[in-house]
Protein backbone atom coordinates (compact mmCIF):
# COMPACT_ATOMS: atom_id res chain seq x y z
CA UNK A 1 0.00 0.00 0.00
CA UNK A 2 1.42 3.35 -1.03
CA UNK A 3 1.89 6.17 1.48
CA UNK A 4 -0.39 9.14 0.89
CA UNK A 5 0.27 12.89 1.23
CA UNK A 6 -1.98 15.91 0.83
CA UNK A 7 -0.27 18.73 -1.04
CA UNK A 8 -1.24 22.22 -2.16
CA UNK A 9 -2.05 22.78 -5.82
CA UNK A 10 1.08 24.92 -6.08
CA UNK A 11 3.18 21.78 -5.57
CA UNK A 12 1.99 20.42 -8.94
CA UNK A 13 3.98 21.59 -11.95
CA UNK A 14 2.72 19.77 -15.02
CA UNK A 15 3.86 16.18 -14.57
CA UNK A 16 6.24 17.13 -11.74
CA UNK A 17 5.49 17.16 -8.01
CA UNK A 18 7.41 18.99 -5.28
CA UNK A 19 7.14 18.17 -1.56
CA UNK A 20 8.90 20.09 1.20
CA UNK A 21 8.92 20.74 4.95
CA UNK A 22 7.42 18.08 7.23
CA UNK A 23 6.59 15.82 4.31
CA UNK A 24 10.23 15.78 3.22
CA UNK A 25 11.22 14.76 6.75
CA UNK A 26 8.55 12.05 6.76
CA UNK A 27 9.59 10.63 3.38
CA UNK A 28 13.36 10.85 3.86
CA UNK A 29 13.98 10.30 7.57
CA UNK A 30 10.95 8.40 8.86
CA UNK A 31 9.92 6.24 5.92
CA UNK A 32 13.48 6.18 4.48
CA UNK A 33 12.20 6.25 0.93
CA UNK A 34 14.52 6.56 -2.06
CA UNK A 35 14.32 7.49 -5.76
CA UNK A 36 12.21 4.92 -7.58
CA UNK A 37 9.80 4.47 -4.67
CA UNK A 38 6.16 5.42 -5.25
CA UNK A 39 3.68 7.48 -3.25
CA UNK A 40 0.17 8.90 -3.67
CA UNK A 41 -0.33 12.66 -3.51
CA UNK A 42 -3.73 14.33 -3.20
CA UNK A 43 -4.55 17.89 -4.24
CA UNK A 44 -7.61 18.26 -1.96
CA UNK A 45 -10.01 18.51 -4.91
CA UNK A 46 -10.88 14.81 -5.02
CA UNK A 47 -8.04 13.77 -7.34
CA UNK A 48 -5.14 11.53 -6.40
CA UNK A 49 -1.88 11.02 -8.26
CA UNK A 50 0.49 8.09 -8.22
CA UNK A 51 4.01 9.51 -8.19
CA UNK A 52 7.45 7.94 -8.61
CA UNK A 53 10.14 9.72 -6.61
CA UNK A 54 12.98 11.23 -8.65
CA UNK A 55 15.02 12.92 -5.93
CA UNK A 56 14.89 12.65 -2.13
CA UNK A 57 16.94 15.47 -0.67
CA UNK A 58 17.29 16.97 2.81
CA UNK A 59 15.06 19.95 1.98
CA UNK A 60 12.74 18.77 -0.78
CA UNK A 61 11.44 15.73 -2.60
CA UNK A 62 10.59 15.71 -6.30
CA UNK A 63 8.69 13.15 -8.33
CA UNK A 64 6.90 12.45 -11.60
CA UNK A 65 3.19 11.72 -11.96
CA UNK A 66 2.45 8.28 -13.40
CA UNK A 67 -1.36 8.12 -13.05
CA UNK A 68 -4.24 10.37 -12.05
CA UNK A 69 -7.69 9.24 -10.94
CA UNK A 70 -10.56 10.14 -8.64
CA UNK A 71 -10.16 9.32 -4.96
CA UNK A 72 -12.70 6.75 -3.82
CA UNK A 73 -12.80 7.58 -0.11
CA UNK A 74 -15.26 10.48 -0.07
CA UNK A 75 -18.82 9.91 1.17
CA UNK A 76 -21.90 10.72 -0.90
CA UNK A 77 -23.55 12.46 2.07
CA UNK A 78 -21.81 15.46 3.63
CA UNK A 79 -21.89 15.34 7.43
CA UNK A 80 -20.94 18.48 9.36
CA UNK A 81 -20.22 17.83 13.03
CA UNK A 82 -21.09 20.67 15.41
CA UNK A 83 -19.07 19.54 18.42
CA UNK A 84 -18.96 21.16 21.84
CA UNK A 85 -15.37 21.95 22.83
CA UNK A 86 -13.80 19.21 24.94
CA UNK A 87 -10.58 18.54 26.77
CA UNK A 88 -7.77 18.43 24.25
CA UNK A 89 -7.20 14.66 24.15
CA UNK A 90 -10.93 14.04 23.73
CA UNK A 91 -11.28 16.65 21.00
CA UNK A 92 -8.30 15.18 19.15
CA UNK A 93 -10.00 11.78 19.32
CA UNK A 94 -13.19 13.21 17.79
CA UNK A 95 -11.28 14.92 14.96
CA UNK A 96 -9.21 11.85 14.16
CA UNK A 97 -11.90 9.19 14.25
CA UNK A 98 -14.68 11.22 12.65
CA UNK A 99 -12.32 12.17 9.83
CA UNK A 100 -11.58 8.49 9.31
CA UNK A 101 -15.25 7.55 8.99
CA UNK A 102 -16.15 10.38 6.60
CA UNK A 103 -17.20 13.63 8.35
CA UNK A 104 -16.51 16.53 5.95
CA UNK A 105 -16.67 19.60 8.25
CA UNK A 106 -16.11 20.32 11.93
CA UNK A 107 -17.56 23.28 13.81
CA UNK A 108 -16.24 23.52 17.40
CA UNK A 109 -18.77 25.20 19.70
CA UNK A 110 -18.85 26.82 23.12
CA UNK A 111 -22.07 25.68 24.83
CA UNK A 112 -23.57 26.46 28.22
CA UNK A 113 -21.97 23.38 29.81
CA UNK A 114 -18.68 23.41 27.89
CA UNK A 115 -15.60 23.23 30.10
CA UNK A 116 -14.00 25.81 27.81
CA UNK A 117 -16.13 28.95 27.86
CA UNK A 118 -13.99 31.42 25.93
CA UNK A 119 -13.65 30.73 22.20
CA UNK A 120 -10.88 33.32 21.89
CA UNK A 121 -8.64 31.23 24.16
CA UNK A 122 -8.16 28.82 21.23
CA UNK A 123 -5.02 30.24 19.63
CA UNK A 124 -4.03 29.96 15.98
CA UNK A 125 -1.39 27.31 16.74
CA UNK A 126 -4.12 25.11 18.22
CA UNK A 127 -6.19 25.37 15.05
CA UNK A 128 -3.10 24.44 13.00
CA UNK A 129 -2.59 21.44 15.29
CA UNK A 130 -6.19 20.35 14.72
CA UNK A 131 -5.73 20.70 10.96
CA UNK A 132 -2.63 18.50 11.14
CA UNK A 133 -4.55 15.79 13.04
CA UNK A 134 -7.26 15.90 10.38
CA UNK A 135 -4.72 15.70 7.53
CA UNK A 136 -2.99 12.66 9.01
CA UNK A 137 -6.31 10.90 9.60
CA UNK A 138 -7.49 11.75 6.07
CA UNK A 139 -4.30 10.35 4.54
CA UNK A 140 -4.52 7.16 6.60
CA UNK A 141 -8.18 6.56 5.73
CA UNK A 142 -7.81 7.24 1.98
CA UNK A 143 -9.91 10.39 1.96
CA UNK A 144 -9.83 12.50 -1.20
CA UNK A 145 -10.48 15.83 0.50
CA UNK A 146 -9.42 17.36 3.79
CA UNK A 147 -12.31 17.99 6.17
CA UNK A 148 -12.59 21.68 7.03
CA UNK A 149 -12.51 22.95 10.61
CA UNK A 150 -13.71 26.38 11.62
CA UNK A 151 -12.54 28.45 14.53
CA UNK A 152 -14.66 27.94 17.66
CA UNK A 153 -18.05 29.67 17.74
CA UNK A 154 -20.61 30.27 20.45
CA UNK A 155 -23.60 27.95 20.18
CA UNK A 156 -26.03 30.82 19.54
CA UNK A 157 -23.85 32.02 16.66
CA UNK A 158 -23.54 28.53 15.11
CA UNK A 159 -27.20 27.52 15.31
CA UNK A 160 -28.57 29.82 12.56
CA UNK A 161 -26.67 27.82 9.92
CA UNK A 162 -28.62 24.63 10.72
CA UNK A 163 -31.56 25.52 8.50
CA UNK A 164 -29.27 25.44 5.44
CA UNK A 165 -28.85 21.64 5.71
CA UNK A 166 -31.09 18.99 4.18
CA UNK A 167 -31.26 17.38 7.63
CA UNK A 168 -30.22 18.75 11.03
CA UNK A 169 -29.95 16.66 14.19
CA UNK A 170 -29.19 17.48 17.81
CA UNK A 171 -28.27 14.64 20.15
CA UNK A 172 -29.83 14.55 23.62
CA UNK A 173 -29.12 12.13 26.49
CA UNK A 174 -31.55 10.24 28.72
CA UNK A 175 -33.93 9.33 25.90
CA UNK A 176 -35.32 12.85 25.38
CA UNK A 177 -35.59 12.57 21.62
CA UNK A 178 -36.49 10.29 18.73
CA UNK A 179 -34.42 7.22 17.94
CA UNK A 180 -31.70 8.30 15.50
CA UNK A 181 -31.92 5.19 13.34
CA UNK A 182 -35.69 5.56 13.01
CA UNK A 183 -35.34 9.19 11.96
CA UNK A 184 -32.80 8.30 9.29
CA UNK A 185 -34.89 5.44 7.94
CA UNK A 186 -37.94 7.68 7.69
CA UNK A 187 -36.16 10.37 5.68
CA UNK A 188 -37.95 10.56 2.35
CA UNK A 189 -35.66 12.35 -0.07
CA UNK A 190 -32.06 11.28 0.40
CA UNK A 191 -30.30 14.18 2.19
CA UNK A 192 -27.02 15.37 0.70
CA UNK A 193 -26.02 17.52 3.67
CA UNK A 194 -26.51 16.61 7.34
CA UNK A 195 -25.70 18.69 10.43
CA UNK A 196 -25.08 16.79 13.66
CA UNK A 197 -24.87 18.65 16.98
CA UNK A 198 -23.11 16.90 19.87
CA UNK A 199 -23.02 18.54 23.29
CA UNK A 200 -20.58 18.45 26.20
CA UNK A 201 -20.63 16.06 29.15
CA UNK A 202 -24.09 16.57 30.60
CA UNK A 203 -25.58 17.41 27.21
CA UNK A 204 -27.18 20.54 25.84
CA UNK A 205 -29.48 22.65 27.98
CA UNK A 206 -33.21 22.67 27.26
CA UNK A 207 -32.83 26.21 25.92
CA UNK A 208 -30.12 25.14 23.49
CA UNK A 209 -32.17 22.19 22.25
CA UNK A 210 -35.15 24.47 21.70
CA UNK A 211 -32.97 26.98 19.87
CA UNK A 212 -31.70 24.27 17.49
CA UNK A 213 -35.17 22.80 16.94
CA UNK A 214 -36.47 26.26 16.06
CA UNK A 215 -33.94 26.19 13.21
CA UNK A 216 -35.28 22.86 11.94
CA UNK A 217 -33.15 20.41 13.93
CA UNK A 218 -34.63 17.11 15.11
CA UNK A 219 -33.86 16.04 18.67
CA UNK A 220 -32.48 12.48 18.61
CA UNK A 221 -31.24 9.89 21.07
CA UNK A 222 -28.71 7.10 20.60
CA UNK A 223 -30.52 4.66 22.86
CA UNK A 224 -30.89 3.74 26.52
CA UNK A 225 -27.23 4.06 27.44
CA UNK A 226 -25.64 7.44 28.14
CA UNK A 227 -22.43 7.84 26.13
CA UNK A 228 -19.46 10.08 26.70
CA UNK A 229 -19.56 13.01 24.34
CA UNK A 230 -16.59 11.84 22.25
CA UNK A 231 -18.19 8.39 21.96
CA UNK A 232 -21.53 9.92 20.98
CA UNK A 233 -19.89 11.96 18.21
CA UNK A 234 -18.29 8.87 16.69
CA UNK A 235 -21.32 6.58 17.11
CA UNK A 236 -23.85 9.08 15.74
CA UNK A 237 -21.66 10.02 12.77
CA UNK A 238 -21.14 6.35 11.98
CA UNK A 239 -24.86 5.59 12.09
CA UNK A 240 -25.65 8.53 9.80
CA UNK A 241 -23.03 7.55 7.24
CA UNK A 242 -24.01 3.88 7.40
CA UNK A 243 -27.69 4.63 6.84
CA UNK A 244 -27.35 7.40 4.25
CA UNK A 245 -24.05 6.92 2.40
CA UNK A 246 -25.26 3.83 0.55
CA UNK A 247 -28.47 3.57 -1.52
CA UNK A 248 -31.36 2.25 0.53
CA UNK A 249 -32.61 -1.24 -0.46
CA UNK A 250 -35.86 -1.38 -2.38
CA UNK A 251 -38.49 -2.36 0.20
CA UNK A 252 -41.40 -2.25 -2.24
CA UNK A 253 -40.94 -5.74 -3.63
Amino acid sequence: MLHRFFISHECLHGEQVLLAGRQTHQIRNVLRMAPGDRIIVLDNTGWEYEVVLDKVGPDKVTGTILEKHRAAGEPAVRVTLYQSLLKQHKFRFVLQKCTEIGVVDFVPMVTERSLIQQAHTIKRHKLIHWQRIIAEAAEQSHRGRLPRIDGPAKFKDAVPALDAFDLSLIATPYGHGRNLRNVLQEVGKEPVSVALCIGPEGGFTEEEIAMACNKGAISVTLGKRVLRTETAALVASTIILYELDEPKPDRTG
